[in-house]
């Protein structure tokens, strides 16, 4: 397929877009943006988003996304819970991850992978396990991160990212490619922004 066939599939997709698509990227922007500025008002944008991406995940048979979206909607009300009974100012709590938090991570994007895979493998109908398993275990270590206000959640997050746009694309989910694609680059000022957080943070003790 060359460039403009590319180009012309696209617009058709877009223009057959159903509106609870529009209506989960709409949220969807709406929370990375809150997440960026660190401010609570990611999680119930966020839960929205969720809560109409699980109806578009399973028409298309990613299930493992969809469990994803499940743990997201769990992890959204426990971060939201965290960041409201927190008395200090949200600046302040965002921090580097300890050594013992990133082995935690890496220890749910593994064993999450092996987990994924076997269950999608061996127990769904599903044409992408690898991909979707592997997209789905990152930001499982992702979103734990967040909840914790750990700056190295834009980094797993951004490897999920990386996987899911070809992923979304390929499952002619445009809108959400375009999301997850926007993701991906607010991910990096995300992170950019935090460090600066922790950097003045840094500076004010001395």
């Amino acid at each position: 397929m060359n460039f403009q066939e590319w180009i012309r599939l696209f617009q058709e997709q877009i223009l057959n877009t159903p509106l609870i698509e529009w209506l989960a990227v709409g949220f969807g922007v709406s929370e990375v943006l809150f997440a960026k500025r660190n401010s609570i008002w990611l999680y119930p944008t966020g839960i929205i988003s969720i809560l109409l991406s699980m109806f578009l995940l399973f028409k298309v048979k990613l299930y493992a996304e969809m469990l994803l979206s499940i743990y997201y909607l769990v992890m959204s009300v426990y971060g939201w819970v965290i960041w409201k009974k927190r008395k200090l100012d949200g600046e302040n709590q965002v921090s580097w991850s300890t050594n013992s938090e990133l082995l935690i991570a890496i220890l749910i994007s593994i064993v999450g992978f092996f987990v994924f895979y076997f269950v999608l493998r061996n127990h769904t109908d599903s044409d992408v396990p690898l991909f979707d398993a592997f997209v789905s275990s990152t930001a499982w270590a992702g979103m734990w991160l967040l909840a914790k206000r750990k700056i190295e959640n834009w980094i797993f997050l951004n490897i999920s990212n990386i996987v899911a746009i070809p992923l979304l694309f390929h499952k002619k989910l445009p809108l959400m490619a375009c999301l997850t694609t926007f993701l991906f680059v607010v991910a990096i000022f995300g992170f950019i922004e935090w460090k600066k957080i922790i950097g003045k943070r840094k500076l004010s003790v001395l």
